[in-house]
């Protein structure tokens, strides 16, 4: 019999990462296994206990080959030929570099209310300091996990 976590039993923590160098898509990916808590021997594909995370020097990081100026965003209006595109670049000298790093994520969780609960616990900051130092969390070094997941320059 499978033993489903009631929601009385869920312990969020708190993770923080540093994106300092760190390529996108590999930083997103573990940040989505954080968030939908799928880094837990306890995972429910329809139980939120996934925990928070801090991103901290979200405006270092990096990508790989020529996407920071060759990918596009895309967005539709509603309005016939209202789709609307953007570049990682532009984004960046929008001072929207949280954007990107948001929207990879967004893109890489499920679509759906709980997907919606998740992506609220994703903390970006720009800098080192963030506000959420009372809660004492815990520090992962991407760099550690993979050496692909740090640019070298």
């Amino acid at each position: 019999m499978t033993k489903f976590i009631k929601k009385s039993e869920i312990k969020s923590n708190w993770v923080e990462i540093d994106a300092k160098n760190a390529v996108v898509g590999r930083l997103a990916t573990i940040i989505t296994k954080i968030l939908r808590g799928k880094n837990k021997n306890t995972f429910s594909p329809h139980v939120d206990h996934g925990d928070f995370v801090i991103v901290k020097n979200v405006e270092k990081i990096k990508f790989t080959g020529n996407k920071y100026q060759d990918k596009k965003y895309y967005k539709h209006t509603g309005y016939p030929g209202g789709i609307k595109e953007i570049t990682p670049e532009n984004l960046s000298k929008k001072n929207k570099p949280e954007d990107i790093l948001k929207l990879a994520v967004k893109r890489m969780l499920p679509g759906g209310v709980l997907s919606k609960n998740q992506l609220k616990k994703l903390k970006i900051y720009s800098g080192d300091v963030h506000p959420h130092s009372a809660q004492n969390p815990q520090l992962i070094d991407i760099a550690k996990m993979n050496s692909k997941n740090i640019v070298r320059n």
